[in-house]
């Protein structure tokens, strides 16, 4: 990183990240270019490990793409306040963000799809004990990334 004094090594305040993020994007290749989707997610962490947890329908591009290359950039972030300045050059902005790497995979397992859900349910209204149409999880698609490689930034 660049910027050494802005990266943010810390695990607890990784998860603070990930944790004050709604939306994340998700950056796949299609076909030798650049394909980005933002998506609600969830999360969770088993011995240090993170993983992110998507939902989707079960066709569309992102299915295709991720069928051929299943190697994915997650990314997320807030912007906490805009800076101003006398000149253009002098305004930036707070932020943090937290960006990672890993192989997406499909889960088919009834029980691993539920959990999935949960986490992101979880996430995105702080509660986690829903039910699920088992018509409806049928037709649903849960994506798991395994973080292999994952910074953060704060200014």
């Amino acid at each position: 990183m660049r910027r050494a004094n802005r990266e943010v090594k810390n695990k607890s305040e990784l998860i603070k990240i990930i944790e004050s993020c709604k939306t994340c994007r998700m950056g796949m290749i299609d076909d030798g270019k650049p394909y980005v989707v933002p998506l609600n997610f969830g999360y969770k962490i088993v011995d240090s490990v993170i993983t992110i947890y998507l939902h989707s329908a079960k066709e569309g591009r992102k299915v295709e793409v991720l069928t051929r290359n299943n190697t994915v950039c997650i990314e997320m972030d807030q912007m906490s306040e805009l800076i101003t300045g006398k000149n253009g050059c002098d305004y930036s902005c707070y932020f943090e963000s937290f960006i990672g790497e890993g192989q997406a995979v499909i889960l088919e397992n009834v029980e691993a799809k539920i959990d999935a859900l949960n986490a992101i349910m979880k996430h995105q209204t702080g509660k986690d004990d829903f039910s699920y149409d088992l018509r409806v999880l049928d037709k649903t698609l849960i994506i798991a990334i395994e973080l292999n490689h994952y910074t953060g930034k704060r200014h």
